[in-house]
């Protein structure tokens, strides 16, 4: 890799940031960002955690466990995410999920160089869309968490007949803008609002970004992919809640479910992923499972703990 200048996250905590080169797309000059903190005692394994959309890296407690545990820890803002956004760019849009095997690839190499050996991935929502086909086509990773992935689209039997026409749509007008997620949940964990979070609103507002029609076609595209099932090398984890909840309005289920996918979806493909798949269910989790109550959070760590240790990981 190119020499790369590391810097303080705006994290603090330790945290420290690099800022990867991508190639040029139709909004410009592209780049990811690695946030990264290592553990206290030197060792070879590394985590590295893909967020999902309308999101970025912050989770701090979770990248306090993984290094407690003995992991390096790292997260990747991808392309026009979080810390990698631009003012001139769309937010958040992608054409290709497999695109995003470019700050992937060039984040393992990274971490590689560090003198790392075992690389385990993360992915949360479209993180857990993204992931398992990179590690079905890269087969460059030790273990595969996914937490609440996002393997289809949670609409009406309706809307859902309608995807490939969207889809087509998409491909001609790219820029179209689509109803996005409601505020309920995003409320639901800023510590302004109703949760005990802090997160920064430009990069993860409560009103939130549009769903435009080509990123629309690139999940529908990477779902139907994924659904025809996958053949992944390594073990995995697919983490989901109990529940979930689909109304629109404000309820208090959406404190203790996931009020953005349909977890029957996670129950449906995750079997299909490879040979060696643990799926586990996390009573009153939310979307994201690691920003669940302390009890539910607790209790996802303690699995991922527990798998990481029957996987010798």
């Amino acid at each position: 890799m190119e020499n790369l200048s590391i810097t303080e996250d705006h994290l603090g905590q330790g945290f420290k940031d690099i800022v990867i080169p991508l190639a040029d797309d139709f909004d410009g000059p592209q780049e990811a960002t690695l946030i990264f903190r290592k553990a206290s005692k030197p060792n070879k394994k590394a985590i590295l955690y893909v967020h999902g959309f309308i999101d970025y890296f912050f989770q701090t407690e979770m990248a306090d466990l993984y290094n407690d545990w003995g992991f390096d820890f790292y997260a990747v803002d991808l392309r026009k995410y979080g810390r990698s956004l631009k003012e001139y760019q769309h937010p958040n849009f992608i054409s290709d999920i497999h695109d995003y095997f470019e700050e992937l690839d060039k984040s393992i190499a990274i971490i590689k160089e560090s003198g790392v050996k075992e690389i385990l991935l993360m992915g949360h929502s479209t993180g857990g869309l993204t992931t398992p086909l990179y590690a079905q086509y890269r087969k460059n990773i030790d273990g595969l968490i996914l937490n609440s992935p996002f393997f289809d689209f949670n609409v009406s039997a309706g809307l859902k007949t309608l995807l490939p026409l969207i889809a087509a749509v998409g491909k001609i007008t790219p820029f179209a803008k689509m109803d996005s997620l409601s505020e309920n949940y995003p409320k639901s964990l800023h510590k302004n609002y109703l949760g005990e979070w802090d997160f920064n609103e430009e990069w993860k507002p409560i009103k939130n970004f549009p769903a435009y029609m080509g990123w629309t076609r690139a999940i529908y595209k990477a779902q139907k992919e994924l659904q025809k099932g996958l053949n992944i090398q390594c073990p995995v984890l697919v983490l989901h809640s109990d529940k979930s909840y689909i109304g629109k309005n404000w309820n208090e289920l959406i404190r203790t479910s996931d009020a953005v996918l349909n977890i029957d979806h996670m129950k449906k493909y995750a079997p299909g992923l490879g040979n060696n798949i643990k799926i586990v269910e996390i009573k009153d989790g939310v979307h994201d499972l690691t920003l669940s109550v302390k009890e539910s959070r607790d209790n996802t760590f303690k699995q991922i703990k527990q798998w990481l240790d029957e996987e010798h990981l």
